[in-house]
């Protein structure tokens, strides 16, 4: 039983890191550019601005605190949980009197 509890967690946990990292890099390649101003009279179509190079988007999207940061935070909170569960981390706690 404490197997499958162990492997229950460790799928939700690593479920709950990719959707956070996805959803990070949708966020990130989802931002639109802004549009530049274009006076009322002109003839011209819009312009648009350069859009900010692909790694800068990235390190802005993580910089700033999202819910897809909570889920990454949660997912390895659960894969800690799910390690202990299995046995792969334990703690050993002990007081010892000298003489």
């Amino acid at each position: 039983m404490r197997d499958w509890i162990a492997v229950i967690v460790a799928v939700l946990g690593v479920l709950l890191v990719l959707a956070g990292a996805v959803l990070i890099v949708l966020q990130a390649l989802g931002e639109r550019r802004p549009v530049a101003a274009v006076p009322d009279n002109a003839d011209t179509a819009v312009i648009e601005a350069p859009a900010a190079p692909i790694t800068s988007r990235l390190f802005g999207a993580v910089k700033s605190p999202t819910p897809a940061d909570r889920l990454i935070f949660w997912g390895i909170i659960l894969l800690v949980l799910a390690a202990i569960a299995a046995g792969a981390i334990s703690f050993d706690f002990g007081a010892k009197g000298g003489s």
